[in-house]
């Protein structure tokens, strides 16, 4: 089936990703799942290869490879304008939540240990999406033995190694050997070709001139709003590896200052595991708490702004360049390849950190087995979301 391309609207395209951004929990991987559910199953904007491919191209770039793959989806279905709509829909609800969060941070310092928020972390990351994920993508990206081994080889390597930089050499292997020994294969419905046009161009030259431009100026202004937007703007432009990685960035760019409290950023990070969408509106709550202004809801929407715009840009730049690119003969083997090494990547998630962090009891597992099946009899993950986590919290 092919992708629509940027012929749809993008008042079709906001709606779906504010239902997604209301009902997806369980963090990044999980959220790949929600997403091939919805647009390959469900909506059938693109086929399985084409999700997969743009996934790939997703853990490439720096910052938050699901609202990145978010954008891109918006972007083939209605353009630019799509992109926006696909990730305000997605990030507000969650972004608004984190705000509202920050007006209240002194009594959410014991979230993280809540009973109900475990529940969320056994249905919605341990097992409700991510392992139906994939299980799916691997019946269609592995389908030989050959990528099935490198799939395991790639899973092994990301369980002794868990760094971001392993993350990508795994995938460059997966593309190296795939472009080696793999043979050419029937791809599929491609990628829409998107022409590099003036937005694109745009988008590329604005991601590297504010990367290198933003420092400069915050040195010489010694300007804290300026200085706010670039420590923010560098944690989403260079962090590979998702939410959990850009964290320690984060508490190291606002704790030292006095910007934030210890306090109030560890009880922050307690509630953003608490919400659905991307842990990248983290950077909302920081802004909410600032002790010097721009804080409140100001400051919250100015560092959400900052965090995002790297992926954004980098997204409207690279993605027209990858549906080019991937129309090659070569570059198909090489995907290939990189494929099959996404799914040893979420292979080795699965395990560590997802089901580690949160099945730690025969009965923690009995409702994990409990919502698979339930999936696997095609009930409503956002049914089997809710009902885990009041479940568990009944249990515990």
């Amino acid at each position: 089936m092919k992708s629509t391309g940027a012929g749809g609207a993008w008042r079709e395209v906001f709606p779906v990703f504010l239902r997604l951004g209301l009902t997806s929990f369980g963090g990044p991987i999980a959220h790949l799942g929600y997403f091939r559910s919805e647009f390959v199953g469900k909506r059938r904007w693109l086929d399985e290869t084409a999700y997969s491919d743009i996934v790939g191209l997703c853990q490439f770039l720096p910052g938050p490879a699901s609202s990145q793959v978010g954008i891109s989806l918006g972007l083939m279905r209605a353009g630019v304008w799509g992109a926006f709509a696909a990730w305000l829909g997605f990030t507000a609800p969650s972004a608004i939540l984190m705000i509202l969060f920050g007006y209240g941070a002194a009594a959410l310092r014991d979230i993280a240990g809540s009973a109900w928020l475990h529940g969320l972390q056994i249905v919605a990351v341990a097992v409700a999406v991510v392992a139906q994920a994939v299980l799916a993508m691997a019946r269609v990206l592995c389908p030989d033995l050959a990528r099935i081994a490198f799939a395991l080889v790639a899973a092994a390597l990301m369980l002794f190694v868990q760094t971001a930089l392993a993350q990508l050499g795994v995938i460059a292997l997966g593309g190296l050997i795939g472009w080696l020994l793999l043979p050419v294969v029937n791809r599929g419905a491609a990628v829409t070709q998107m022409r590099l046009g003036p937005s694109s161009s745009v988008a590329l030259v604005l991601f590297f001139a504010l990367l290198a431009g933003l420092p400069v100026l915050a040195y010489l202004t010694n300007d804290h709003v300026l200085a706010l937007i670039e420590r923010f703007y560098r944690a989403g432009a260079l962090v590979f590896g998702g939410g959990h990685v850009v964290l320690p960035l984060l508490q190291a760019a606002v704790v030292p200052p006095g910007w934030v409290g210890n306090d109030d950023f560890l009880s922050g990070y307690g509630a953003a595991q608490a919400v659905p969408g991307p842990l990248f509106t983290f950077a909302a709550y920081l802004g909410t708490v600032m002790k010097l202004p721009p804080n409140g809801w100001q400051g919250g929407l100015l560092c959400l702004v900052a965090i995002f715009l790297p992926s954004f840009l980098l997204v409207v730049g690279a993605l027209p360049l990858w549906s080019r690119l991937r129309g090659a003969a070569w570059a198909q083997s090489a995907l290939a390849g990189i494929n099959a090494a996404v799914v040893g990547l979420l292979l080795a998630a699965l395990y560590s950190p997802v089901w580690t962090s949160a099945i730690f009891t025969v009965t923690d597992f009995i409702i994990a087995l409990a919502a698979f099946a339930a999936l696997f009899l095609r009930t409503p993950s956002w049914l089997v979301v809710i009902a885990g986590a009041i479940i568990t919290a009944i249990v515990y």
